[in-house]
């Protein structure tokens, strides 16, 4: 009777009371864990930004980022919203929670919230089994990752989002984490803004032994700081993959590339 008890009970916790079956997207990176949940066909609409995974090539559209066409949503009759914040203005958020539509909030800081936010996104979707496996295998490949590439001093990274004016990532930021894993720390980690802007002068200070960008043009201009660690040593390096940017599943397999970028002969 016991084992009956607290097999009930693990049923009523793990389960949603209603599973969602006409889902919205509104975040490039909420769509991919759908589709990597093999959930795809729940989704009725998603919000656009670049290309989409060919599982869902013929969803409609609910508006691209930032502009969310709010009668195409409605129209839509979804029963559960997965919201990233920074996809959608605050004015049109507030309208949003005004609709009383079920929302579900996804934003990962780290690589654990974001297994935890997959797999409260399989019990939203009714699918528990899919969110549990698919974090299990996530977590165990962060763990081979952390051992491969694993220094007991830290490389020094400076990750450049962009140069005019200067920006990076700050620590509270998921990629900050994807660095840890690589054996590497965030030189501006202490900074708690997602996107801090930053000066050159901060940059020579803290003097990086590596330094990341998507632009060639905006490494080599390091070049005019011979003085800078990662100058002397040739560390300007060109991140070519985009998936750092969306955290999903599909961002493990990006760490890795960006692991063996940093530290090729790990």
């Amino acid at each position: 009777m016991r084992r009956l008890w607290l097999a009930l009970l693990l049923l009523a916790v793990s389960a949603p009371a209603l599973a969602a079956l006409r889902v919205v997207s509104l975040a490039p990176s909420l769509s991919e864990i759908v589709v990597e949940l093999d959930s795809a066909d729940l989704l009725v609409g998603v919000l656009d930004a670049g290309e989409r995974p060919a599982e869902i090539a013929n969803v409609a559209s609910v508006g691209r980022y930032g502009q969310l066409d709010m009668e195409q949503l409605l129209s839509l009759k979804p029963d559960l919203l997965l919201l990233w914040p920074g996809s959608v203005g605050p004015a049109q958020r507030d309208q949003l929670k005004r609709l009383g539509i079920p929302t579900f909030v996804a934003e990962p800081h780290s690589f654990e919230q974001l297994s935890a936010q997959i797999e409260a996104i399989a019990t939203q979707l009714g699918r528990p089994e899919r969110g549990l496996k698919l974090a299990a295998d996530l977590r165990q490949k962060l763990a081979e990752l952390r051992q491969r590439y694993h220094r007991d001093a830290p490389l020094r990274v400076f990750y450049q989002v962009w140069d005019k004016p200067l920006y990076t990532v700050g620590g509270g930021q998921i990629i900050s984490d994807a660095l840890e894993v690589c054996g590497a720390r965030n030189v501006f980690g202490d900074l708690t803004l997602p996107a801090p802007q930053v000066s050159i002068e901060s940059v020579l200070q803290r003097d990086p032994e590596v330094i990341l960008a998507s632009d060639q043009s905006q490494l080599n201009a390091w070049k005019n700081w011979p003085q800078v660690a990662a100058v002397k040593r040739e560390n300007l390096l060109l991140i070519t993959d985009k998936g750092l940017e969306r955290p999903s599943g599909q961002m493990i397999d990006a760490t890795a590339k960006l692991c063996q970028l940093i530290q090729p002969h790990r």
